[in-house]
């Protein structure tokens, strides 16, 4: 395998690039492309390229993609509330970079198996209690709405047989280290995260809105799986919904209440943000996600679960 990972140096692609090293020896060969380089074990350097390239430039992409790329996984993205501010740059980042890797997957190799990375924020307005698979796309949010056309993308090129593409909804990723994003959903790990390390969080919706939430281990088991799946298995739309489980704000601190103690509570304010809370409320509140589930993709057990991992990897002060 030669893989190609946007985001590279991101929470997720760095996860990705450690995961797929240990799990899969016979690679030959990752590049991991973003804005910034990805510091490797020195180990680990001699299958990982780091390479800073804009991904809304062909000639750079020309550079990264060649005919002995065998997967891209695109993980650069503009995340939701940082696209809202700034539409231009999240038109360019989230649509116009994916169709420009999607032609080049097409022009050098159409057996290229490329994992798009989309996002629950493809739907919005008045949502049933659980999406199914036919629930329409209707993001409220301008993130929502290029992660929707790249769906879009995705399929088509997929259908024509220019890439064997597919695209994989993330949830809720939880509990992220690190400090927070501009992602509108950052908060659901802000909540956990910084009152572990004795910081204050705020909570900036209503603490009974329901949230589709996945751990970051269980999210990057998925997109490894939807690698090596057999496409032939996706008829119609090549879309797929990484299974989450259901949570809310109100549930995830009694579960940090009862794992760390009720002194970390005092760190988590709960002042409503009308630009975040608006974004988040228009996600799903659940999935059906019976046909992932019967093509191998994993969930988690419960948020107490994932609280726990979290706790267990990052020791709490």
């Amino acid at each position: 395998m030669n893989i190609v990972i946007t985001g590279g140096a991101g929470f997720l692609g760095s996860a990705l690039v450690k995961k797929l090293l240990s799990d899969c020896p016979d690679i030959n060969g990752i590049r991991v492309v973003d804005i910034a380089k990805l510091d490797i074990a020195p180990e680990e350097r001699d299958k990982v390229v780091s390479t800073v390239a804009d991904i809304t430039n062909p000639d750079e992409i020309a550079n990264i993609i060649n005919e002995n790329t065998t997967h891209v996984f695109h993980l650069a993205a503009i995340v939701s509330s940082h696209a809202e501010q700034d539409f231009d740059l999240g038109m360019s980042v989230n649509l116009k970079a994916t169709q420009l890797l999607l032609e080049r997957c097409r022009q050098v190799n159409p057996a290229i198996r490329f994992v798009f990375s989309s996002s629950v924020a493809v739907f919005g307005g008045k949502l049933p209690d659980e999406i199914d698979p036919m629930t329409a796309l209707q993001p409220s949010s301008s993130y929502g709405t290029q992660k929707a056309i790249g769906e879009l993308l995705v399929n088509d090129y997929a259908r024509k047989g220019f890439v064997d593409a597919l695209s994989v909804r993330l949830p809720t990723v939880c509990i992220r280290p690190g400090a927070p994003n501009k992602a509108a959903s950052s908060f659901v790990s802000g909540i956990m995260r910084e009152p572990l390390k004795r910081e204050v969080s705020n909570c900036p919706v209503d603490v009974n809105l329901p949230l589709w939430v996945s751990s970051p281990q269980t999210v990057i088991r998925n997109l490894i799986h939807a690698s090596q799946i057999n496409t032939e298995q996706l008829t119609g739309f090549r879309t797929l919904s990484l299974p989450g489980l259901q949570t809310c704000p109100k549930e995830m601190i009694e579960s940090l209440a009862n794992q760390a103690g009720n002194d970390y509570l005092d760190y988590i304010s709960y002042d409503i943000d009308p630009a975040i809370e608006p974004i988040v409320s228009s996600w799903p509140k659940s999935i059906n996600v019976e046909r992932e589930l019967s093509l191998g993709f994993k969930q988690d057990k419960d948020f107490d679960s994932i609280l726990g991992l979290y706790i267990d990897q990052h020791p709490i002060s």
